[in-house]
């Protein structure tokens, strides 16, 4: 199985990274975590980039606020899907981040999620990957079907209360 990586550009973007860890560990998918700065380790984030495929990586997350220019940074280094998490800040609430990570030029594209929205970064990611791994596949549809589940028995629950 393909692994992720994921990359935050500051230790303190940990808390929301966190999130992603537990939802990749949940479905049983590989993952590296590091802490890479666009602006402080250049270097190191494209070696990272451009050695992922040859090191077995199938999406590679990236978290970073303000700025948030290391989903793009990693984008402009590798043709693997990059996913980008634009993370909240105290000046702007994330719409810096949002809008830095969204607005990518054509030809490097960063596929972007909700402001400190990594649990659905890793289930892209491993969606991703599930194109290429059918028991994996399977455990999405399985989670898929719960959820619904779930929301109908809560409509049942609400309906017999309401619906006389």
């Amino acid at each position: 199985m393909k692994k992720v990586g994921i990359l935050m550009g500051s230790a303190s973007d940990l808390p929301v990274v966190e999130k992603a860890i537990n939802v990749l560990k949940e479905y049983g998918v590989p993952f590296e975590v590091h802490v890479y700065s666009a602006h402080r380790t250049p270097v190191e984030s494209a070696e990272f980039a451009k050695n992922a495929k040859a090191n077995g990586f199938g999406a590679i997350i990236c978290a970073a606020g303000m700025a948030a220019h290391l989903a793009g940074a990693i984008a402009a280094n590798t043709v693997i899907p990059v996913i980008g998490i634009p993370v909240k800040s105290k000046n702007l609430d994330g719409m810096d981040a949002l809008l830095a990570t969204v607005q990518m030029p054509t030809g490097i594209p960063v596929a972007t999620v909700a402001i400190d929205g990594s649990a659905n970064a890793a289930l892209l990611a491993i969606q991703m990957i599930a194109l290429s791994d059918d028991e994996l596949y399977g455990k999405l549809v399985e989670a898929r079907i719960k959820g619904a589940e779930g929301v109908l028995e809560k409509n049942r629950e609400i309906e017999e209360k309401y619906n006389v």
